[in-house]
């Protein structure tokens, strides 16, 4: 475990490459549940490609243009206010309905199924919507600091 003339390896590098492959992979499916789902889609994909661009060089090719989409979809949710004002207002309804998730109402007549499906999770399902709105807003804040008034250019 002891590199020619190096400090000793805490970690063995099965370990380490083991990790960055199942860090990788879990933000990679995180990302694509996320584009469809409430969430970070691009930016668990862009930090997916990110990790595994470190072991693969597929994945960094691949990670130059998902970025680079990503930056300029941030881009372009900031250059006008009606677009800031709607993202807002999404992320605010996520954390909304997480709070409303977590608290629970009343199970209403019309529905369906089994009591206990109605607002399944609970609070676990709800803290989940909170951060996402959270993050949401974190992303957004971030959008215009870096890229209101001056958009990043399309990628090539």
């Amino acid at each position: 475990m002891r590199a020619e003339n190096g400090p000793r390896r805490i970690i063995p590098r099965w370990v380490e490459r083991r990790a960055i492959e199942v860090a990788g992979w879990i933000l990679i499916v995180a990302g694509l549940a996320a584009l469809v789902l409430p969430g970070p889609g691009l930016l668990c994909l862009v930090a997916g490609l990110a990790v595994l661009s470190l072991r693969y060089s597929w994945a960094e090719r691949l990670l130059h243009p998902v970025r680079a989409k990503a930056f300029l979809l941030a881009s372009e949710g900031v250059q006008s206010w009606p677009r800031i004002a709607s993202s807002v207002a999404g992320a605010l309804a996520l954390v909304a309905v997480g709070i409303v998730w977590g608290v629970g109402i009343a199970v209403p007549e019309w529905w369906p199924l089994d009591d206990g499906w109605w607002l399944a999770g609970g609070w676990g399902t709800g803290v989940t919507l909170i951060a996402s709105g959270a993050l949401a807003l974190g992303m957004i804040v971030y959008s215009y600091r870096r890229f209101h008034d001056h958009p990043e250019p399309a990628p090539r």
